[in-house]
């Protein structure tokens, strides 16, 4: 089994896609902490611990180990709390999938102040201080002598890679995510760390409760023996793969996973320049640059494009 004898921390595992990282990585070894605060896929209404309480049912009626924690990743103290769960539970923690979110989508000149917070704060922040505990941890264990080979996994969207009107708080936070997962990979490879990021194309709550725009194409009823291109185990067995030790040279990449398709992603990077010898004038500059975008190599991928196109 790829994650034989490794304990994985995911948060927002109660639904969706954490709950299928979650029994993926438990049917292939791994000790579960399943966090999930159980709240609305805004982050509102009453916290319960029943989602991830469920999928711990789950896990144990196969025969795996886990157990649910219901703190705040957003919390900075809450989410120490989630790795003491680990360490307390189990006695150590070797993966960290960053996956809980909350949408609260507006168009920018309707975006409220809480509702631009309330998003950054989970994805955000909550992915900054969960990598944080657990890089300090794994940092000192190296100092020990105790190789734990670390797995980070960053959960981005193609709302912030490629952009999706509506969603400047939740695409920011993204794109964000993506790039961080990137530098943690470089700042933690002297310590056995990878850290990577996905972006996945599945249907959860917040694409088909929250998003209209995607709701019409992945909402469709499934029928009996077809297989289900959206459905949210298509993305698990990357981040299962990503977390064992067979994945050890894989060090910050940007996946999209969606049905039976991984795509290798490439961030920003240079198409094409203009130059001069000197300063530019403004108005010579800008006919330059006019005639390099006319050749279209700065066109862009839309969502809506790349999720109509087949997985």
């Amino acid at each position: 089994m790829l994650l034989e004898g490794k304990v994985a921390i995911i948060t927002g595992a109660g639904r969706g896609i954490g709950r299928e990282h979650a029994l993926l990585m438990a049917k292939h070894g791994a000790k579960v902490v399943v966090n999930d605060l159980g709240a609305h896929f805004d982050g509102s209404g009453q916290a319960t611990a029943s989602p991830a309480q469920e999928v711990v049912t789950e896990i144990k009626k196969m025969g795996g180990e886990a157990i649910a924690n219901g703190d705040s990743v957003s919390d900075h103290k809450g989410s120490k709390r989630i790795l003491e769960c680990a360490l307390d539970t189990f006695g150590k923690a070797n993966i960290l999938v960053n996956n809980a979110g909350i949408l609260r989508d507006r168009m920018i000149f309707n975006m409220d102040e809480e509702s631009w917070d309330a998003v950054v704060s989970v994805h955000l922040k909550g992915t900054y201080n969960m990598t944080h505990h657990l890089c300090a941890y794994w940092r000192e264990e190296h100092k020990k002598g105790n190789l734990l080979n670390g797995r980070v996994i960053n959960t981005a969207s193609d709302a912030g890679l490629l952009g999706n009107v509506g969603q400047s708080n939740y695409g920011a936070c993204k794109a964000a995510v993506a790039a961080m997962a990137i530098i943690v990979d470089g700042e933690m490879r002297r310590y056995g760390v990878t850290a990577n990021a996905i972006a996945p194309l599945a249907r959860t709550r917040l694409t088909v409760e929250a998003t209209p725009s995607t709701a019409g194409l992945m909402g469709g009823e499934v029928k009996a023996g077809e297989f289900d291109v959206w459905g949210p185990q298509n993305v698990a067995p990357l981040v299962t793969w990503l977390s064992s030790d067979d994945a050890a040279d894989c060090h910050g990449e940007v996946f999209r996973v969606g049905g039976g398709t991984v795509f290798l992603l490439k961030g920003w990077h240079t198409v094409g320049k203009v130059r001069n010898p000197g300063t530019w004038e403004p108005e010579k500059l800008g006919a330059a640059l006019r005639a390099e975008l006319a050749k279209g190599i700065t066109a862009k991928e839309n969502m809506m494009d790349v999720m109509g196109a087949g997985l």
